[in-house]
């Protein structure tokens, strides 16, 4: 039964509606992440302590292996149109039981190395297929956002939850502790086979592409609004993701007060913050365009690096502020950008669309590098006042990205 089209996004009875394959799609999202970030973290403690490798050695190897996964990503969203986004996303479950299995067990730094790369494919290639099989699985546009704002809600819990998880089961810079990610890999993979596999479950009907990835990249290369926003959601990512790293490194080399609380509680804060006041953002902006949500969220970014230029590094809840702030334009900004691509993507191309969309990852992978090298040579401040001069482009870009053309996809 579809709702009245005046049913509000945030709706029990939206949720009712979705279908069996959405709901293993949410789950495993939540799995998938949360059992990622219960050990990733403790990566670069093993590649210290068990290889000795530098802190530059142990960043390159991190940013260079994150980046490969995300172009790789954009290639398996075309694959995802072209040969369905059930044996993508069946295949990206096995490869991350081999992975973390084959990290759990490595002994040599080359074959590490290559256990690393393998690992973080599953989270890329994961990204697109999942969210297209969810728009493929819902007609209704409302039941899509609604699916794709708690798929980056379960996401969030998920990376929150995680570590906390890792603490607790003692997954603390043991390599062995990797096994535990390979077993929920393998849980995904099971649980996504019986779904796929039954007779009584309704499958999402899926219409296939023709196009082949060169094809597809011509296509997109045509669309310049699309291109525009990927580029505006690049350099957003690459701002946001400052609070991980420079912002860190910031505090510590300036000897702030209560620093290692202060860290604690500033990644509380943002875990928080996103998770708790997501759903009610979207219900109190759910009337306006999605650009116009994009843009509120990037005003608020901006006000965050404004913030980080003037607080004092002994202002305690100064940072705190700043910190919920950033977090408020995330917990707008960031799902919105997904409702985004799925109104953009024809139904052929969703994974494509998803796929090269994931690119914006480039710009998490950016940050600790440049974020270092700015402060090294010119300090936090200076560093701040580019990231917010960088945060007034974006909405440069995408005023320019409205007038932009478009393909024919007829």
């Amino acid at each position: 039964m579809s709702l009245d089209a005046q049913e509000s996004v945030v709706s029990f009875k939206r949720v009712k509606q979705f279908p069996a394959i959405v709901w293993i799609v949410l789950a495993s999202s939540f799995f998938v992440r949360g059992t990622y970030y219960a050990v990733w973290p403790f990566l670069s403690v093993i590649l210290y302590k068990k290889f000795g490798l530098s802190a530059s050695y142990i960043g390159l190897v991190l940013t260079t292996t994150t980046i490969i996964s995300t172009l790789i990503g954009t290639y398996v969203g075309n694959l995802s149109d072209r040969f369905g986004r059930n044996a993508i996303l069946l295949v990206c479950t096995l490869l991350g039981v081999l992975s973390y299995a084959l990290l759990a067990v490595a002994q040599t730094l080359p074959l590490f190395i290559v256990t690393i790369f393998l690992a973080t494919l599953p989270k890329s290639l994961w990204d697109s297929p999942s969210k297209a099989i969810t728009a493929d699985a819902l007609p209704d546009s409302k039941n899509r956002e609604l699916a794709l704002q708690s798929s980056y809600f379960l996401t969030n819990a998920g990376a929150a939850v995680g570590p906390l998880l890792g603490v607790w089961a003692g997954l603390t810079g043991q390599q062995s502790s990797f096994m535990f990610t390979s077993i929920a890999y393998l849980g995904v993979f099971i649980a996504m086979v019986v779904v796929l596999r039954s007779n009584k479950i309704t499958k999402p009907k899926q219409q296939l592409s023709e196009h082949n990835f060169r094809q597809t990249m011509a296509i997109l290369v045509q669309d310049h609004m699309f291109l525009m926003l990927t580029l505006a959601n690049i350099v957003m990512a690459f701002i946001y993701a400052h609070l991980d790293s420079s912002v860190i490194q910031y505090l510590t080399r300036a000897d702030a007060p209560q620093l290692v609380k202060l860290i604690a509680s500033m990644i509380v804060v943002n875990a928080l913050t996103v998770v708790i006041l997501q759903f009610p953002m979207l219900k109190l902006m759910e009337n306006l365009a999605v650009n116009t949500r994009i843009h509120l969220g990037i005003v608020l970014l901006a006000i965050s690096q404004l913030a980080f230029v003037f607080i004092p590094v002994d202002f305690y809840y100064g940072w705190l502020i700043a910190t919920f702030i950033l977090s408020i334009g995330e917990a707008i900004m960031f799902p919105n950008v997904n409702i985004q691509i799925d109104q953009m993507a024809p139904a052929h191309l969703r994974g494509s669309y998803f796929g090269a969309a994931g690119l914006y990852s480039i710009g998490y992978g950016l940050a600790p590098l440049f974020g270092g090298i700015v402060l090294d040579s010119l300090g936090g401040p200076a560093l701040f006042v580019i990231t917010f001069i960088l945060t007034l482009s974006t909405i440069l870009m995408y005023l320019i990205a409205a007038k932009l053309k478009r393909p024919d996809f007829s």
